[in-house]
């Protein structure tokens, strides 16, 4: 395995929005957060730990230059985030690794022994998402996602916002 190129995106696992974003951006420089309250993850696009999933999420974005700073916090429903949560409070989740072919880089994962979490479309499809299980290198998470070109405008123009406030 050569590796799934480079990170885009640090994740945390919040209970409250406001408190994390306060702390990133006096830490990171992370302003102009953009809030998406209440993601819905049907059973019929996401699955945690291969059964299907419904949940919500409310998600918040902004940037620390050219990486994408995302925080997840569990609203409804059983999800790798909710159980992260659970079991070991507000904290880094994540990073993500943007890959141009989600299906050859699940499989690249999986032959090395790499077992998927969580898997599924968001955005009206617009971005496909696999999270693997990397604790045993003492990392929570990797995140691989393909995003097609119209949500990369919707997140170049959330850059554009944290970059002019």
């Amino acid at each position: 395995m050569t590796g799934f190129g480079p990170v885009t995106q640090l994740a945390w696992v919040t209970d409250d929005l406001d408190a994390t974003e306060q702390v990133l951006g006096a830490t990171l420089g992370a302003t102009g957060w953009t809030r998406m309250p209440e993601i819905h993850f049907g059973p019929e696009s996401c699955t945690f730990r291969d059964r299907p999933a419904d949940f919500t999420a409310d998600i918040s974005l902004s940037y620390a230059g050219d990486l994408q700073l995302e925080l997840i916090r569990p609203v409804t429903g059983a999800s790798l985030y909710a159980e992260f949560l659970a079991e070991r409070g507000p904290g880094l989740h994540h990073v993500c690794c943007e890959v141009p072919d989600l299906d050859t880089a699940v499989e690249q994962a999986r032959g090395t022994g790499l077992r998927v979490v969580q898997e599924g479309t968001m955005a009206d499809g617009l971005m496909r998402f696999a999270y693997l299980d990397t604790s045993a290198a003492g990392a929570s998470y990797v995140e691989l996602a393909q995003v097609a070109p119209d949500l990369r405008a919707l997140f170049a123009d959330v850059r554009e916002r944290a970059q002019g406030s």
